[in-house]
């Protein structure tokens, strides 16, 4: 009569695969967690192309990343002890699966503690970046100092700008060289373009001692403003920063109010 107590080829077969499906299981947690280290790595990156959003801190995504690596290679071994604990159960005819997994059992704890901890985390950090997305853009003075260019937000339309300026420029006795009506000439040439307009004007009074000191500062003057509307429909208002022509030209401190006055003209015609 047969002994149905000993353990069988299809026993044996069925151990190792439970070990293999635990291999991959580690596998699959180390896989995610260099994914999860990584992903914080690209939002770091994002973050910095968009200076729309402020600086965040995703270094719990390394962090978690890090645990679910380590519990990848946890696995593993202790996958590695139980196949072996049961080959040893086997060859002495014990029950094998008397007990429930307490492999299993820790790692679905685990992995259910660092989920829940990853969700927490995801929700915390997401409000952050949809309330700075959703902020409206600056209206005040926005510096691109990168190109030496300082722009303003216009409360009027491009043409009531223009006038405002214009009548600015005309009580405080400077001369309006010229208006370069660009969206005009486009429009005379078939083609389609914001409305933009670039006023020209200056003082010799004040922009011969800057020429003479520099006379290179003759490529930037007359002074000039730029009043242009963009694609949703707000009107900018562009110039030169005074900081910006000093460095470039080499301008003596003491003229720097001689173009300084170009902020206070748009910041006027901005009112």
């Amino acid at each position: 009569m047969p002994d149905d107590s000993r353990a069988t080829p299809r026993d044996f077969l069925a151990v190792e695969r439970t070990f293999l499906a635990w291999i991959r299981t580690g596998l699959a947690l180390m896989g995610l967690g260099f994914v999860l280290a990584r992903f914080g790595i690209f939002l770091r990156e994002f973050s910095l192309n968009q200076p729309n959003l402020s600086a965040q801190s995703f270094g719990l995504s390394l962090w978690f990343g890090t645990a679910l690596i380590f519990l990848g290679v946890l696995v593993c071994l202790l996958s590695l002890v139980r196949y072996r604990q049961l080959l040893q159960q086997l060859q002495q005819a014990e029950a094998p699966l008397s007990s429930p997994s307490a492999l299993a059992v820790t790692v679905a704890l685990v992995l259910a503690v660092l989920g829940v901890a990853m969700a927490i985390y995801l929700i915390s950090v997401r409000p952050i970046a949809q309330d700075n997305a959703s902020k409206p853009r600056e209206t005040s003075m926005s510096p691109m100092p990168e190109i030496g260019i300082l722009r303003t937000a216009s409360n009027h339309s491009v043409d009531e700008t223009v006038t405002r300026l214009q009548g600015i420029l005309q009580s405080k006795g400077v001369k309006l060289f010229t208006i370069v009506d660009h969206s005009g000439e486009a429009a005379s040439a078939g083609l389609k373009m914001p409305n933009t307009k670039l006023l020209i004007f200056g003082n010799p009074k004040a922009g011969t001692p800057l020429m003479l000191a520099s006379p290179s500062a003759a490529l930037d003057l007359p002074l000039k403003i730029l009043i242009a509307e963009d694609a949703t429909g707000k009107v900018w208002i562009s110039y030169n920063a005074p900081a910006y022509l000093q460095t470039r030209h080499n301008l003596p401190p003491d003229l720097l109010p001689n173009i300084a006055v170009i902020e206070a003209l748009a910041a006027k015609a901005a009112e």
